[in-house]
């Protein structure tokens, strides 16, 4: 049997723990079988097989990056032997001898039967208020920044919910970007780097006045909209200026349960979202809600406020105008919205491509209200996350 201190014993950097071992192989014209000791089985192409060969010669030993090219084998490719050696399925190919060896515990990782990609399709834990009043994630600021046990917990709630909240935060201006960076580098935009979000003679956006923000994504005027937002609050004596969060994903469900037609209207018809300022014009069209090849909904673009003209068939007008109506309808009841204060030192984050946001006007007679606020894309937090994965 494999040691498994040997699991990572890959091309890659990844780490493929053993938890089952190969029986059997079946060979057959196109594909082989591994039959695994908990009665699984496993096909696997010969051309997949052929193209992810591990050895130095495929797979460059400094950058991990692929040499080989598939259109240097022909599409017909067989072996001449494939047998179990030591737990590893190894290959002898016709025409070149090329030799393959695949490590037990990385197949079993990247089968790709049915049963095994619907195990590794990522399902978020979608909520609503009862659920998240509940279960809020919550992390001490301090923990996080010296434990990255704590880091890594933290950043896979925040992937799977898609909301958290860091507490006791240090509230002096620009902290929030030593939080930000250790995840990854911040996403500069037209706001810049890190903004602050306090009232403004020269406001350029309603987020800078005290006035309410209705739900909303941010940005959606991008092609790709930011993917985590970050806001610091360093003082919140105002009155009002409550946060407000619904879960973009939770809405999305109900729509397809209840109003199918609308959530397939929303998630194919474009809209477009225009964001104007004096130096600036950002557009971008395309629809509310996005879908992989799955069908599963993956992002959430909506702001009332910067929405264009309506553009699609004369006959779709309508249908759009009633889904976009229902969309509305639901963010604003209660059953699906979290309120919450913020009070110095928090510090809360959220998928922005998933989660909705808004605020209540506030009055600035009887206090202050300053937020600092900036976002990293979400692939700065899976790459983070899959750093973190491999060394703890």
């Amino acid at each position: 049997m494999i040691d498994n201190s040997a699991a990572f014993e890959t091309a890659g950097y990844g780490r493929y723990p053993v938890s089952h071992l190969p029986l059997r192989i079946e060979t057959g014209p196109e594909s082989l079988r591994l039959v695994w000791d908990d009665g699984r089985e496993s096909e696997f192409h010969y051309l997949w097989l052929r193209d992810n060969c591990p050895c130095a010669s495929c797979v460059s030993t400094l950058t991990r990056e692929q040499l080989f090219e598939i259109c240097d084998v022909s599409l017909s490719i067989q072996p001449s032997e494939a047998r179990l050696d030591d737990d590893y399925l190894t290959i002898q190919w016709l025409g070149d001898g090329h030799s393959s060896r695949f490590h037990p515990g990385w197949l079993r990782t990247h089968c790709y039967s049915e049963q095994a990609r619907a195990e590794r399709q990522w399902q978020p834990e979608i909520w609503d208020k009862a659920a998240i009043e509940v279960c809020l994630p919550k992390y001490d600021y301090a923990d996080m920044m010296q434990d990255d046990a704590v880091l890594l917990r933290w950043l896979r709630k925040l992937r799977d919910c898609g909301i958290s909240l860091l507490q006791n935060t240090d509230t002096r201006p620009g902290t929030l970007q030593q939080v930000a960076e250790r995840i990854s580098f911040i996403r500069e935009t037209n706001f810049g780097t890190l903004f602050d979000v306090r009232s403004k003679p020269d406001a350029n956006t309603a987020a800078y006045t005290t006035l309410r923000l209705p739900l909303h994504t941010d940005l959606p005027t991008r092609e790709l909209q930011p993917g985590l937002q970050f806001l610091h609050c360093l003082e919140n004596d105002a009155s009002g200026g409550e946060s407000i969060l619904v879960d973009g994903f939770r809405i999305a469900e109900h729509m397809r349960e209840e109003y199918p037609d609308d959530f397939a209207a929303l998630s194919r018809l474009p809209m477009d979202f225009y964001n104007k300022d004096r130096n600036s014009d950002y557009r971008f069209r395309g629809p509310a809600l996005v879908l992989d090849g799955q069908g599963t909904v993956i992002e959430v673009r909506f702001a009332n406020f910067l929405r264009g003209p309506l553009d699609v068939p004369a006959d779709q007008v309508v249908r759009h105008y009633r889904a976009y109506s229902t969309f509305i309808r639901l963010t604003r009841e209660p059953r699906f919205q979290f309120e919450y204060r913020l009070v110095p030192g928090d510090l809360l984050v959220f998928d922005n491509r998933r989660v909705l946001h808004a605020r209540r006007a506030f009055d600035l007679q009887q206090g202050q209200r300053h937020l600092q606020g900036c976002y990293v894309d979400r692939d700065e937090l899976l790459s983070r996350i899959r750093v973190l994965e491999r060394s703890l």
